[in-house]
């Protein structure tokens, strides 16, 4: 994990990578958990026995599913030692480049986009590039804009 005293320590780093995240395991009660939070049961998800024969020979994480664990990676990737407060404000971006079989692990790495100061603390972007492990491409890249407090 990489840690900042002040989260004004990032201005300088715009452009830079600041840190990759722990490998995660996609396992199946993850991606069958989010299935039911959002009601995507499609069987390339939830059905191993059909997935089997589909096109991935397994079940695969829902794209919103990887997307998700974006603020997951994010916390233990990073910490802001001043910051008393962080809200998703969006994203400017998303690509879902290749699957995530059940099974696999990912990662975020994070590379500051921007930072601009707001009142009381600073809109940062990241453009956040989710890999799994020994694939050529990332499963996804996004650019994620967050506010963080002071």
């Amino acid at each position: 994990m990489r840690s900042f005293d002040r989260l004004a320590d990032l201005e300088p780093l715009v452009g830079q990578h600041i840190a990759d995240s722990d490998w995660i395991t996609i396992d199946q009660p993850r991606i069958d958990l989010f299935a039911d939070a959002t009601g995507d049961h499609q069987w390339i998800h939830v059905d191993p026995v059909r997935a089997a024969a589909g096109p991935f020979r397994t079940t695969v994480a829902h794209g919103f599913l990887t997307l998700s664990m974006v603020p997951e990676m994010g916390a233990n990737a990073m910490e802001f030692r001043d910051v008393r407060m962080g809200v998703n404000y969006g994203l400017n971006r998303v690509r879902f480049t290749s699957p995530v079989p059940v099974g696999s692990r990912v990662r975020g790495r994070f590379k500051l986009l921007a930072y601009k100061p707001i009142e009381g603390g600073a809109q940062i972007t990241f453009e956040v590039t989710i890999e799994r492990e020994g694939a050529e491409k990332p499963a996804c890249v996004a650019e994620s804009v967050s506010r963080r407090y002071v």
